[in-house]
């Protein structure tokens, strides 16, 4: 087989490829090998195209034993960190052509892998906290303060608080799970924001004035219809409002303006936007690009403290992706924070 056939045909492959004849160089590499390797690597010895030793001895094994071998090959590519799956295969007639080299690019597979990893650790931490309490609080139940009726309500009142915060986890996966699951299908039916945002301020009024918070509606109050799911917007003006009061409650005040705008820069075009801002600690700004991750928390111990799980900011923003929109967070320390949720009027 000439050169020129075997250049030809490795152009069509679309992983980077590159072809290592029986005499150890370089015989052909198509485009997106070599941006890999550079393009003066066609006819040098492999070893110093290839270089990664690893690599090197994979090649020479599948040379010299006539095999296929295969490795996981790690590099920065484009500026990323990229992991390749790389197989060596002995090609041509006798298995002395050569050895061809392919790169499969499997960093977002790895990268799966690992936020699954990291999902379920998390999930489990989550779960064994209130778990272990339990636990701990009925042998207790059952041994030393089986007749005492004082320290029983005591732990039952802890056992119940505990069983609740489970409740909240499980719950809030399912939510997660659902969003996740239809982000990708945009809603059908037509809602008014600002009807939503009215009825949810109503219903968590006695939520906030229990904790001394003051709730305050001001802005645009015409109605504004938006192509949307009405249950999930109120879910995700029930979870800003509500972080609002038990975060940012130190403030005594909590503002929901509403904003309609003919020209919205964030879509080119009419919009609305839901601010909900509060008077409390604030955070450093460093936080903000993780906060709609799931399970990260500023404060951990305050969160678990006041009943979060770590989750609302991520179904947040799964629900607003879905809904075409745009989800900002501005935050200082001192100064407050304000989450503001823009959608499209359409």
């Amino acid at each position: 087989m000439n050169s020129e056939l075997i250049s030809t045909i490795l152009d069509g492959v679309p992983l980077p490829a590159l072809l290592v004849s029986r005499d150890e160089r370089v015989a052909a590499m198509n485009e997106p090998a070599r941006q890999m390797f550079g393009r003066g690597g066609l006819g040098r010895h492999y070893i110093s195209v290839l270089r990664q030793p690893a690599l090197l001895d994979c090649v020479e094994e599948s040379l010299r034993l006539h095999q296929r071998r295969t490795i996981r090959y790690l590099t920065t590519d484009l500026s990323r960190e990229a992991t390749y799956q790389v197989s060596a295969s002995p090609v041509g007639e006798d298995r002395e052509a050569g050895v061809l080299v392919c790169f499969e690019d499997i960093t977002e597979r790895e990268q799966a892998g690992q936020i699954r990893r990291d999902f379920v650790a998390n999930v489990s931490h989550e779960l064994k906290t209130p778990l272990t309490a339990l636990l701990g609080f009925i042998e207790t139940l059952k041994g030393p303060a089986r007749n005492d009726a004082a320290a029983r309500e005591r732990f039952l009142t802890i056992m119940e608080r505990e069983a609740e915060r489970m409740n909240r986890l499980v719950s809030d996966l399912l939510s997660l799970s659902r969003v996740e699951s239809e982000e990708r299908m945009r809603p059908g039916g037509r809602v008014d924001v600002v009807a939503l945002v009215q009825s949810t301020v109503q219903t968590l009024r006695p939520m906030a004035g229990e904790a001394g918070v003051r709730l305050e509606l001001t802005g645009d109050d015409r109605h504004v219809e938006v192509q949307g799911d009405a249950d999930q917007l109120v879910q995700v003006f029930t979870n800003l409002i509500e972080n609002a009061i038990k975060y940012g409650g130190s403030g005594g005040l909590v503002s929901i303006r509403i904003t309609h705008s003919e020209r919205e820069l964030a879509f080119r075009g009419p919009g609305v936007r839901i601010d909900v801002q509060d008077r409390g600690e604030g955070f450093d700004p460093v936080h903000i690009p993780r906060l709609t991750e799931r399970f990260y928390r500023v404060d951990s111990h305050r969160s678990r403290e006041m009943g979060g799980t770590g989750l609302g900011l991520a179904i947040v923003k799964h629900i607003v992706n879905r809904h075409r929109g745009r989800f900002r967070i501005e935050s200082q320390p001192g100064q407050g924070s304000t989450f503001s949720v823009m959608l499209p009027v359409a």
